[in-house]
């Protein structure tokens, strides 16, 4: 009888519940479930809805009821930095407000009255980002001081998932890490940097590494969805899973988790908390096994999800793919420039930023398109550039898994724009990373290299050589 495993992996634009087994050796991923998802403007306040995303959770773990299909263990994966309060009675304090929301504008500097943006990196090694949770958290005392004063508990999102599930609070350190309040050092909470800050550390709960377990499901759960599971915790911030799916062993490799954010970047066993460092703006997120993902936050293909919606045509992301291979057009933006975080219109974001600085603007699916592609890869290169030149160590391939490894003409574009090889895949990196984890938990492989030589050996990867040829 198959033993499975299921990941419960949730996007900005998506969620999806995907089944795990092994078979002749060889790690299969099945997805039973799929859903929507996305931030709805409450009053002016981007939020997400967490309990119809709780609901969409059960809903799939109903479906793998109904497929007689039962997982001997789940974890949850999202995105990073966001979180809900909660008060006495497990009740969330005000909305549960979402990375792109603009409350943050101005948070920075009432947090560098406290302390100075060097010795926050200095601690931390996280690069600033203006959504970081130390930023939203300021946001709330400046706005809802109640907010925190009734505060018993803080969770992440998966976090707080987890605990809807089995009743037990726990926050998960990979993702913790991204909210710039965990010590690069101790990898522990910092809580004399929340002291300073006006943070109560009482709402923090012991930090927790991933494979660890959180418990069964509550009865009430059992009874709603029909089975009884084993919750452990994955890396719960989606790239720290993704990374663990980067099919190799090499400790210098490059990788690229690629999505609605590119993470470009190496893994490392200490963080890199300089100055050099930090004005180069890369981060020391917390992976798997206190290893440290040194990477680079990039826009990343939210900037194609976004122009996708605007267009008038309904094309499919290959369609776009191969109108933007048909031009020309040398105009390059600034993926990372604030203006493409929450633009009411993508489309005019990027011509606005081409006008701007006086380039060609681009018209049409084909040239827009292009100029994203060509600047994501861009990026890329000066990435690369960055990292080589902090390190002093050359790296000759370029891993991208996740979804953007489908883009073929993005992984032709990068492998031109870095000089580097190319290796694409797999796809769903991030729920084969959480379910790893759950393996590596239950005995499945021995250590981590043994679970990256079957992920290699399980999925279909692509290779590009310099020149952005597939071989």
């Amino acid at each position: 009888m198959e033993k499975y495993y299921l990941a419960v992996d949730i996007g900005a634009s998506s969620g999806r519940h995907m089944l795990a087994s092994m078979v002749d050796g060889k790690m299969h991923l099945e997805e039973v479930y799929r859903f929507p998802n996305g931030m709805d403007n409450k009053d002016g306040t981007l939020c997400w809805d967490v309990d119809r995303l709780f609901s969409e959770i059960k809903n799939g773990l109903k479906k793998c009821k109904e497929l007689g299909k039962i997982p001997a263990s789940m974890g949850i994966d999202t995105w990073g930095v966001d979180y809900v309060l909660l008060d006495k009675d497990d009740k969330i304090l005000g909305d549960t407000v979402g990375y792109r929301d603009s409350r943050t504008t101005g948070m920075d500097e009432k947090v560098y009255e406290k302390i100075f943006l060097e010795d926050l990196y200095k601690r931390t090694g996280i690069q600033k980002q203006i959504f970081n949770t130390v930023y939203q958290l300021m946001a709330v005392k400046e706005t809802h001081p109640e907010y925190l004063e009734q505060a018993e508990a803080i969770l992440m999102i998966p976090d707080y998932f987890h605990f809807l599930l089995t009743g037990v609070k726990k926050m998960e350190y990979t993702n913790a890490t991204t909210g710039q309040l965990i010590s690069a050092v101790t990898n522990d909470w910092d809580y004399e940097l929340m002291d300073m800050l006006g943070y109560p550390s009482k709402m923090f709960q012991p930090v927790s590494m991933p494979g660890a377990v959180v418990g069964n499901f509550s009865k009430a759960i059992q009874e709603e969805v029909g089975f009884d599971c084993k919750v452990v915790l994955p890396a719960t911030h989606d790239t720290g899973s993704a990374v663990l799916a980067v099919p190799t062993n090499n400790d210098n490799a490059i990788y690229i988790s690629s999505g609605t954010w590119s993470l470009m970047g190496i893994e490392r066993k200490e963080a890199d908390c300089s100055m050099d460092s930090m004005k180069a703006n890369f981060t020391n997120e917390g992976g798997y096994d206190h290893r440290f993902r040194y990477l680079k936050n990039i826009m990343g293909l939210w900037m194609i999800q976004s122009v996708k919606k605007e267009f008038e045509e309904d094309l499919s992301y290959g369609e776009i793919c191969a109108r933007a291979s048909q031009e020309a057009i040398p105009s390059i933006v600034d993926c990372n420039d604030n203006c493409f975080l929450a633009p009411d219109s993508m489309i005019q974001a990027v011509q606005d930023f081409c006008k701007k600085t006086n380039q060609q603007i681009p018209d049409g699916v084909g040239e827009i398109a292009a100029v994203i592609y060509n600047s994501l890869a861009k990026c890329y290169g000066d990435t690369i550039e960055g990292i080589e030149a902090i390190t002093g160590n050359t790296y000759d391939t370029v891993y991208v898994v996740g979804g953007g490894a489908n883009a073929g003409y993005l992984n032709e574009l990068t492998a031109k724009y870095t000089g580097k090889q190319v290796s694409a895949g797999p796809t769903e990196a991030t729920a084969i990373g959480n379910i790893v984890v759950q393996m590596l938990h239950d005995g499945v492989f021995a250590n981590l290299p043994e679970a990256r030589a079957c992920i290699g050996e399980s999925f279909d990867i692509k290779k590009y050589d310099e020149n952005g040829k597939q071989f």
